[in-house]
């Protein structure tokens, strides 16, 4: 938003308009309003060219045909200088065709808040580095057996990929994609984890994926997802497990890591919905969306020999009750409904895609995604972000010009 090694300031600016207004039109009344206002030495755009104003930062969402956002705007002028520019802005009564109201509510020094972190730094630093640790037998104990699953660690094939000491006598292994991931897994009794070693997969990796039922257990981050797409152009995975989002393997708890394990989704489900297409034929623009777990109890190591059925998908199981977002997807399709869902994936609210926006005022944070058999629009977009859900999945979008990056959104096949 700003440049941290030249700002002085940072003007922060309330802005409400009486009617339904977006980012474009916002900078473009902040510049045509206060365009020769203040001469020739305190002109917008000529103080952006120079570098001295930082780009306009503007944050707007609309609700009832009203609009409300926030505009920031970094400055390395002085006082004087940043406090009229500041003022100059108030003078903003318009937004494309709209009334404003522009209000200046605070102008930060961004030298004080660095000053206020390091400060707060100092204290950490203090207070945890300078601190006498004791002795604990049970730290010590566990450090010992880690070094011994560490030592447990091997490299397998021409390509030296690290390998736990169970990949060539397990009927199944599990793909991460570095050293520290199978150490993780070692740490906590897995032991037929196999490392990807970056997005160029080995002959190795492919062999193995061939001979042997795969499961491709990858990072929560775009690393991971970069990861998935490769293996799943030139290995044979047969199933996916998913980290939390932005969580490592390497990081995850042996909790984290069963269940995940446990909730992994058979690989033509990832296929037909990770991959089945996007908006408007822009998928680099989307979020990413990760399938959710489907309604199946696996094992951390499944027994008995793999068996490929190609061009087979699993049997769809009888389950009374939705239990995944995906059970959710199916369920509606086709029904014109529109469920609100919790976290954990049970119903909070239940009514007609026409009454979605009403149903929007009514929920609360327990809120955690909308599935609906309908179109949305930008307007419920704004409405659902404003309430904090996570994801939306819809049958079309239309007339989708912001994709929120706090949003996922996803197309009901």
């Amino acid at each position: 938003m700003y440049s941290s090694d030249t700002t002085k300031y940072l003007i922060h600016i309330h802005l409400e308009a009486e009617g339904v207004v977006e980012k474009p039109d916002v900078v473009g009344a902040i510049f045509g309003q206060t365009e020769g206002l203040l001469g020739e030495d305190l002109d917008l755009r000529d103080l952006q060219r120079t570098g001295r104003v930082g780009r306009i930062d503007v944050q707007v969402s609309s609700k009832k045909g009203e609009t409300r956002g926030e505009i920031y705007i970094a400055s390395s002028l002085d006082r004087a200088e940043t406090a009229i520019l500041a003022a100059s802005l108030e003078a903003i009564d318009r937004v494309g065709p709209c009334i404003a109201h522009v209000t200046v509510e605070s102008i930060e020094d961004i030298r004080v808040s660095k000053r206020k972190k390091i400060v707060n730094r100092a204290k950490e630093l203090l207070l945890d580095y300078f601190e006498e640790g004791s002795i604990d037998s049970h730290e010590l104990l566990d450090e010992v057996r880690e070094s011994i699953r560490v030592e447990k660690i091997s490299t397998i094939g021409q390509d030296k990929v690290p390998a736990g000491p169970n990949v060539l006598d397990s009927d199944a292994i599990i793909v991460v994609e570095g050293r520290a991931d199978v150490i993780n897994l070692l740490r906590f009794g897995i032991k037929n984890a196999v490392a990807v070693e970056g997005t160029n997969v080995s002959g190795t990796i492919i062999d193995l994926c061939e001979k042997k039922t795969a499961t491709a257990f990858l990072d929560g981050d775009r690393g991971g997802e970069l990861i998935l797409r490769e293996l799943l152009q030139v290995a044979e995975i047969d199933y996916v497990a998913f980290s939390p989002r932005g969580k490592s393997v390497e990081d995850m708890t042996r909790k984290e890591i069963i269940k995940s394990l446990r909730n992994k989704v058979p690989v033509e489900y990832v296929r037909e919905q990770y991959f089945s297409g996007d908006l408007e034929g822009q998928e680099e623009d989307m979020p990413s969306f990760r399938p959710d777990p489907a309604a199946v109890e696996t094992s951390v190591e499944p027994k008995g020999p793999k068996k490929k059925q190609q061009g087979k998908k699993p049997e769809p199981q009888d389950i009374q009750l939705p239990r995944t977002l995906g059970d959710h997807m199916k369920a509606i399709k086709g029904k014109r409904v529109a469920r609100f869902l919790t976290h954990d994936f049970t119903i909070l609210k239940e009514g007609k895609p026409e009454d979605v926006e009403k149903m929007i005022d009514d929920v609360n944070g327990d809120a955690s995604g909308l599935v609906i058999d309908g179109d949305v629009n930008q307007r419920i977009i704004d409405h659902l972000v404003g309430k904090g859900l996570e994801y939306v999945a819809a049958r079309e979008y239309k007339g989708i010009i912001k994709r929120p990056l706090s949003i996922k959104l996803l197309k009901i096949a």
